[in-house]
């Protein structure tokens, strides 16, 4: 059993959960890639885990990844805001490096396993689980050895990061702190003596950290200012670079309307070739120059079977979103209220679970086209 100890108090109990429970526990530091000139924490994170693994007195290894995440994470990012989009590195994180190239690691070292910190749950089905029936819905079966469940903390759920996982991997995860609350995994860590027990969460982009997108972007990509625009196209503001934007953003950029100064603005509309931002001071489906009532995706994946073109689902398409109800048909998404969205994000769907209490089940997703 191979964990991945990051540094922090989640990965840690994890660790020790699993040894508890009889465990042949290995901790594994993934050393991933850092830019120059931005703080440099993996050594400290390094040191804590090692902390961590001497506490447990388990075995503790560093694993290398640093061109797999620049190649995988940081150039796919890059690439993705040249063409406009806004991508998501962390679900690009998960399925290239965490349950990519360090489950194949852990399987090649004879790891029967790997584990990690995730706030998820995965949980063995019959092969025809059933979803709980909901009014005006009709019931889902899903036909698979294992479902990917949200955690059971809503305020750290992270399975909206994981829908790019398939059985195969599934079989081989565990995610030993994804029952718990956040409040009950620092008391076991406590419990444990580790020293992660007041540690704070890390934040920001997974292994980079909390850094200033923009400033970042500015760096690997070429910019220029532009200018922000109302719904009338008159020329209010200023902003450092439309591909720097996002739809829906209200940060960044300035607007010099004194009339709305004080007024939250919100990009609801972008033109790369122009160099331009249209903003609004509330979103409405009239205002986007996305045709919200459905959108298309590429790079589908199923955790389970993709659901019947009748079958009501619920999605989202930013991380702790409130989901919202939708059909699926083929690569088509069919929003019951229009949504304003952006390219490149990820679109995860979600149906409840069999059993109240268990959150809802995680069926998979794709990229916004």
């Amino acid at each position: 059993m191979f964990v991945g100890l990051s540094g922090g108090v989640d990965s840690a109990v994890s660790a020790a959960l699993l040894k508890k429970e009889g465990y042949d526990v290995t901790g594994v530091f993934i050393k991933a890639w850092t830019p120059e000139g931005y703080p440099c924490t993996w050594k400290e994170d390094r040191r804590s885990a090692m902390r961590a693994a001497a506490v447990l007195d388990i075995p503790f290894i560093t694993l290398d990844l640093e061109k797999e995440y620049k190649r995988d994470v940081v150039d796919y990012m890059i690439h993705e805001y040249k063409k406009g989009r806004t991508p998501n590195p962390d679900v690009m994180c998960n399925k290239e490096i965490k349950f990519g190239a360090f489950l194949k690691f852990a399987l090649s070292q004879g790891a029967n396993y790997v584990a990690t910190g995730h706030y998820a749950q995965k949980v063995v089905s019959s092969k025809q689980s059933v979803v709980r029936k909901e009014k005006d819905s009709k019931t889902l079966m899903l036909n698979a050895d294992y479902l990917l469940l949200e955690g059971a903390d809503p305020d750290k759920d992270q399975s909206y990061f994981l829908w790019t996982l398939t059985q195969n991997q599934l079989k081989h995860i565990l995610f030993p702190v994804g029952h718990l609350q956040k409040e009950a995994v620092r008391k076991l860590a406590e419990k444990f003596n580790l020293p992660q027990a007041t540690r704070k969460d890390s934040q920001g982009l997974c292994f980079l950290g909390k850094i200033d997108m923009k400033e970042f972007l500015k760096e690997h990509i070429k910019t220029k200012k532009g200018k922000v625009l109302n719904q009338k196209g008159e020329v209010v503001g200023e902003h450092d670079g439309a591909i720097l934007y996002t739809l829906g953003e209200r940060h960044g950029f300035s607007v010099k309307n004194k009339s709305t100064e004080n007024t939250p603005m919100y990009i609801v509309a972008k033109d790369i070739n122009k160099n331009t931002i249209t903003v609004a001071s509330k979103i409405t489906p009239h205002e986007a120059q996305v045709q919200w009532s459905s959108l298309y995706l590429y790079n589908i994946n199923w955790l389970n079977e993709a659901p019947k073109k009748s079958s009501q689902i619920s999605c989202r398409f930013r991380y702790r979103q409130e989901k919202v109800r939708c059909k699926f048909d083929g690569n088509k998404v069919i929003f019951d209220t229009p949504q304003l969205v952006a390219p490149g994000q990820s679109l995860v769907f979600y149906s409840p679970a069999e059993e109240e209490g268990d959150g809802e089940v995680c069926l998979g997703g794709g990229v916004i086209s």
